[in-house]
Protein backbone atom coordinates (compact mmCIF):
# COMPACT_ATOMS: atom_id res chain seq x y z
CA UNK A 1 0.00 0.00 0.00
CA UNK A 2 2.82 2.39 0.83
CA UNK A 3 4.33 2.04 -2.65
CA UNK A 4 1.02 2.96 -4.23
CA UNK A 5 0.75 6.04 -2.03
CA UNK A 6 4.27 7.10 -3.04
CA UNK A 7 3.45 6.67 -6.74
CA UNK A 8 0.24 8.71 -6.38
CA UNK A 9 2.15 11.39 -4.49
CA UNK A 10 4.85 11.70 -7.17
CA UNK A 11 2.31 11.66 -9.99
CA UNK A 12 0.24 14.40 -8.36
CA UNK A 13 3.35 16.47 -7.71
CA UNK A 14 4.38 16.28 -11.37
CA UNK A 15 0.90 16.96 -12.75
CA UNK A 16 0.14 19.83 -10.37
CA UNK A 17 3.49 21.44 -11.15
CA UNK A 18 2.65 21.27 -14.84
CA UNK A 19 -0.90 22.57 -14.34
CA UNK A 20 0.17 25.49 -12.16
CA UNK A 21 2.85 26.59 -14.60
CA UNK A 22 0.44 26.45 -17.56
CA UNK A 23 -2.77 27.81 -16.04
CA UNK A 24 -1.70 30.67 -13.78
CA UNK A 25 0.87 33.38 -14.36
CA UNK A 26 2.72 34.66 -11.33
CA UNK A 27 5.06 37.62 -10.94
CA UNK A 28 7.48 35.35 -9.03
CA UNK A 29 8.69 31.78 -9.38
CA UNK A 30 6.23 29.25 -7.91
CA UNK A 31 7.16 25.57 -7.72
CA UNK A 32 5.53 22.50 -6.20
CA UNK A 33 8.03 21.07 -3.72
CA UNK A 34 6.06 18.17 -2.27
CA UNK A 35 2.62 16.62 -2.06
CA UNK A 36 1.47 14.77 1.04
CA UNK A 37 -1.52 12.53 0.37
CA UNK A 38 -3.59 11.03 3.18
CA UNK A 39 -3.81 7.21 3.14
CA UNK A 40 -7.51 7.31 2.19
CA UNK A 41 -6.64 9.58 -0.81
CA UNK A 42 -9.27 12.12 0.24
CA UNK A 43 -6.90 15.04 0.96
CA UNK A 44 -3.61 16.24 -0.53
CA UNK A 45 -1.44 18.89 1.08
CA UNK A 46 0.52 20.62 -1.67
CA UNK A 47 3.69 22.35 -0.44
CA UNK A 48 4.56 25.25 -2.71
CA UNK A 49 7.78 27.27 -2.71
CA UNK A 50 7.61 30.91 -3.78
CA UNK A 51 10.70 33.00 -4.46
CA UNK A 52 10.31 36.60 -3.48
CA UNK A 53 9.00 38.65 -0.61
CA UNK A 54 6.68 37.15 2.02
CA UNK A 55 3.81 39.30 0.71
CA UNK A 56 4.29 37.78 -2.77
CA UNK A 57 4.31 34.29 -1.30
CA UNK A 58 1.05 34.81 0.58
CA UNK A 59 -0.54 36.36 -2.52
CA UNK A 60 0.52 33.32 -4.58
CA UNK A 61 -0.95 30.91 -2.03
CA UNK A 62 -4.21 32.90 -2.01
CA UNK A 63 -4.30 32.77 -5.82
CA UNK A 64 -3.78 29.00 -5.75
CA UNK A 65 -6.57 28.60 -3.19
CA UNK A 66 -8.88 30.63 -5.44
CA UNK A 67 -8.23 28.20 -8.31
CA UNK A 68 -8.31 25.07 -6.14
CA UNK A 69 -11.53 23.62 -7.58
CA UNK A 70 -10.37 24.11 -11.16
CA UNK A 71 -7.08 22.36 -10.34
CA UNK A 72 -8.97 19.46 -8.76
CA UNK A 73 -11.14 19.10 -11.88
CA UNK A 74 -8.14 19.22 -14.22
CA UNK A 75 -6.25 16.81 -11.98
CA UNK A 76 -9.21 14.40 -12.06
CA UNK A 77 -8.96 14.29 -15.87
CA UNK A 78 -5.19 13.70 -15.82
CA UNK A 79 -4.90 11.28 -12.87
CA UNK A 80 -7.52 8.56 -12.76
CA UNK A 81 -8.34 7.68 -9.16
CA UNK A 82 -11.51 6.55 -7.41
CA UNK A 83 -11.49 9.85 -5.49
CA UNK A 84 -9.73 13.01 -6.49
CA UNK A 85 -8.10 14.37 -3.36
CA UNK A 86 -9.17 17.75 -2.05
CA UNK A 87 -6.21 20.07 -2.49
CA UNK A 88 -4.79 22.15 0.35
CA UNK A 89 -2.03 24.56 -0.69
CA UNK A 90 0.61 25.40 1.91
CA UNK A 91 3.70 27.55 1.77
CA UNK A 92 6.89 25.50 1.95
CA UNK A 93 9.47 27.50 3.89
CA UNK A 94 12.19 24.85 4.11
CA UNK A 95 14.37 26.56 1.50
CA UNK A 96 14.25 29.88 3.34
CA UNK A 97 14.80 28.16 6.69
CA UNK A 98 17.79 26.24 5.30
CA UNK A 99 19.41 29.36 3.88
CA UNK A 100 18.82 31.20 7.15
CA UNK A 101 20.56 28.39 9.07
CA UNK A 102 23.51 28.49 6.66
CA UNK A 103 23.78 32.27 7.13
CA UNK A 104 23.79 31.86 10.92
CA UNK A 105 26.45 29.16 10.78
CA UNK A 106 28.65 31.29 8.52
CA UNK A 107 28.32 34.28 10.82
CA UNK A 108 29.54 32.35 13.86
CA UNK A 109 33.10 33.15 14.91
CA UNK A 110 34.45 29.62 15.27
CA UNK A 111 38.14 28.91 15.89
CA UNK A 112 39.92 27.30 12.94
CA UNK A 113 39.97 23.53 12.97
CA UNK A 114 43.34 22.29 14.11
CA UNK A 115 44.87 19.14 15.54
CA UNK A 116 42.88 17.74 18.39
CA UNK A 117 44.52 17.02 21.76
CA UNK A 118 43.11 13.51 21.44
CA UNK A 119 44.97 11.24 19.02
CA UNK A 120 43.32 9.17 16.28
CA UNK A 121 42.58 6.12 18.42
CA UNK A 122 40.75 8.08 21.07
CA UNK A 123 43.41 8.16 23.79
CA UNK A 124 45.20 11.09 25.34
CA UNK A 125 48.49 12.36 23.90
CA UNK A 126 51.57 10.38 24.81
CA UNK A 127 53.16 13.05 27.02
CA UNK A 128 50.17 13.13 29.33
CA UNK A 129 50.69 9.53 30.52
CA UNK A 130 52.57 9.21 33.83
CA UNK A 131 55.97 7.57 33.49
CA UNK A 132 56.23 4.01 34.66
CA UNK A 133 59.98 4.19 35.52
CA UNK A 134 60.80 3.31 39.11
Amino acid sequence: MKHRLERVKELMKRELGDLISKEITFTQLVTVQDVDVTPDLKHAHVYVSVLGRPEDAHAAIAKLHDHRKEFQAMLARRVILKFTPQLHFKLDETVERGSRIIDILQSLDLPPAGPSPVDDIGGAPEDSHPSHDR
